[in-house]
């Protein structure tokens, strides 16, 4: 029972820790922002977060079923980080910003569990 208990934390722990990153990420006001912050700093950002969430997920659901609540999550996830920007000085919410947060996240999540996927098939063959 611990040793499940440790197995969760640990597949749930780099996406609470991502969740952190964007948050802080998203409390710097925009003029701090390294470059100033692009669609393809939302993409990447969010293509982590789904990518860490569905592979959490993935153990214990169908692959599509993962992929399908990752997604969600992120994606529920950047309407609050979106909300929270708001309070933050020189930033300011936007349903794009939102859109491209679930873009990213929807095409982490594929490709991390098609990865996975792909490892588990090729481990199968070699066993």
């Amino acid at each position: 029972m611990k040793n499940e208990l440790v197995r969760r934390v640990a597949r749930w722990l780099p996406s609470l820790l991502w969740a952190c990153v964007i948050f802080y990420a998203s409390s710097r006001p925009g003029s701090t922002l390294p470059g100033g912050y692009s669609v393809q700093g939302h993409l990447g950002e969010y293509f982590v977060f789904g990518a860490l969430l569905s592979l959490a997920l993935a153990p214990s659901r169908p692959w599509i079923r993962a992929v399908a609540i990752a997604a969600i999550l992120a994606s529920l996830y950047g309407i609050t980080d979106e909300f929270h920007q708001h309070f933050v000085a020189q930033r300011t919410p936007d349903v794009v910003d939102w859109g491209f947060d679930t873009i990213g996240a929807v095409t982490g999540a594929l490709c991390a569990v098609a990865v996975r996927e792909a490892i588990r098939r090729r481990r199968q063959r070699l066993a």
